[in-house]
């Protein structure tokens, strides 16, 4: 055996082996190492991926909750959509009509009518005058001769129908729209002037006529209705009373209590209402999700809806539910579906807030047109009827100008009469000062 020197080595036996072990370990560690550090990324990596996967879920359900939130939010708080109004609509039933926009007639299941020429040429009377009373007004109004007109024009069918529906012993509680009833009533279209130029607080005698004045406060006269048809109930009598008020009206606390005591005291009063589409300038969708004649099933009496520019619908319907109130029925709603045409007062300018389009499409339902067909198609009218009516009318405008423009003003010193039943010392006094003030003018022109 040859023996190496130390020398010739250069490195000696234990410490090459040394440095290989140590070169073998690292290598072996390095290997553990990267398995470690792979096992630790793939291990972060899985709950890195695991982390978002969660959040995307996370996420998700936050989306979906708050979609849902959002749709909640607006069922509660939105006006009906086209889809809920669609829905609406396929649950409600068809409205009372006997005559169509065409003036064709049809029947109905639940309400007849046996009419013959004669009241047809009536009621078409009664539209017209009662139409060219209100252009009348409403141009007297723009002259500066009233301080405000409220016209009814596109609702004449809904109040000839109810008015002519009537018994001279009902006793009616208009707005401060119902010309036409008032017509009906016998009340002198030129008295109805006197509160909107200034000169009285009303200008009849409402016993006279069995038709109470107008009343501005908005739904306030179906609470002195609901009051007047309970007396009338404990007194035995068989008359009925009706209250009229608009769709606006139908928002006002005072119809909802109306409602409540007419329906427990079981009162002969029927309740209509002028849907005219427009509140001033908000629309009945926004006042209302269901028909307004479905609000009488939860204060436990009927309602009916009735095409209001069909004066013979709405001519049977009324007669129906004035008939149901003098038999001790209780109270019936009805609700005229028909539109204002015109502004709803001569302070208000429709062109703001309604589209034309919609307009045009009740125009061509016209109440006086859908009649005049209807008297047409049955011979029931010849051109010198028409003429008449027309002749008739010219005189009524007439009258009214010169009535208005004649209309002597109020006694200054009326407002202190009928304060007190006896008098009063302060009355007196203000009385005096008042006088005082008024003969100061008079020395000044002197």
């Amino acid at each position: 055996m040859t023996v190496e020197s130390t020398a010739e080595r250069g490195t000696p036996r234990r410490a090459t082996a040394t440095a290989a072990q140590k070169t073998a370990t690292k290598k072996a560690g390095a290997k553990k190492a990267g398995a470690k550090r792979t096992t630790a990324q793939k291990s972060a990596a899985k709950k890195t991926t695991a982390k978002k996967t969660t959040a995307k879920k996370t996420a998700a359900k936050k989306t979906t909750a708050k979609k849902a939130a959002q749709k909640t939010s607006a069922a509660r708080t939105a006006p009906a959509t086209a889809t809920a109004r669609g829905a609406a609509a396929a649950d409600r039933p068809a409205m009372v009509q006997l005559l169509t926009p065409e003036g064709e007639r049809v029947e109905h299941p639940d309400y007849t009518l046996d009419i013959g020429a004669d009241e047809l040429r009536g009621l078409y009377r009664d539209m017209v005058l009662t139409r060219r009373f209100d252009a009348e007004a409403t141009s007297l109004q723009r002259q500066g001769e009233l301080g405000l007109w409220p016209s009814l024009l596109g609702q004449e069918a809904a109040q000839i129908g109810s008015g002519r529906a009537l018994h001279p012993g009902d006793y009616v509680f208009p707005t401060y729209r119902e010309h036409g009833v008032a017509w009906c009533r016998g009340v002198d279209p030129t008295l109805l002037l006197g509160m909107f130029r200034g000169v009285n607080h009303g200008g009849w005698d409402p016993n006279s006529n069995n038709f109470h004045l107008y009343t501005i406060v908005i739904g306030s006269q179906t609470l002195h209705a609901a009051g007047y048809a309970m007396g009338v109930a404990k007194d035995g009598g068989d008359s009925a009373v009706i209250a009229y008020f608009g769709d606006g009206a139908s928002s006002q606390g005072d119809v909802a209590e109306a409602f409540t005591f007419s329906a427990v005291y079981n009162a002969p009063i029927v309740f209509f209402c002028q849907n005219n589409q427009w509140a001033i300038s908000e629309p009945t969708e926004r006042q209302t999700r269901v028909p307004l004649y479905q609000r009488a099933a939860g204060f436990g009496f009927p309602g009916v809806r009735v095409d209001g520019n069909d004066v013979l619908a709405v001519l049977a319907v009324t007669r129906a539910a004035v008939e149901r109130a003098r038999s001790g029925q209780g109270p019936m709603l009805v609700e005229a579906f028909t539109y204002r045409m015109g502004a709803h007062t001569t302070s208000d300018d429709p062109t703001r807030y309604r589209p034309d389009d919609e307009l045009a499409q009740w125009e061509a339902k016209d109440p006086i047109l859908r009649l005049r067909r209807h008297l047409d198609a049955a011979g029931a009218a010849d051109e010198a009827f028409y003429a008449a009516v027309e002749e008739e009318s010219d005189a009524l405008g007439r009258r009214v100008r010169e009535t208005i423009r004649t209309m002597p003003d109020p006694d200054s010193m009326a407002i202190f009469e009928h304060v007190y039943a006896d008098g009063h010392a302060l009355v007196d006094e203000e009385r005096a000062q008042y006088a005082a003030y008024l003969a100061s003018f008079e020395q000044e022109e002197n």
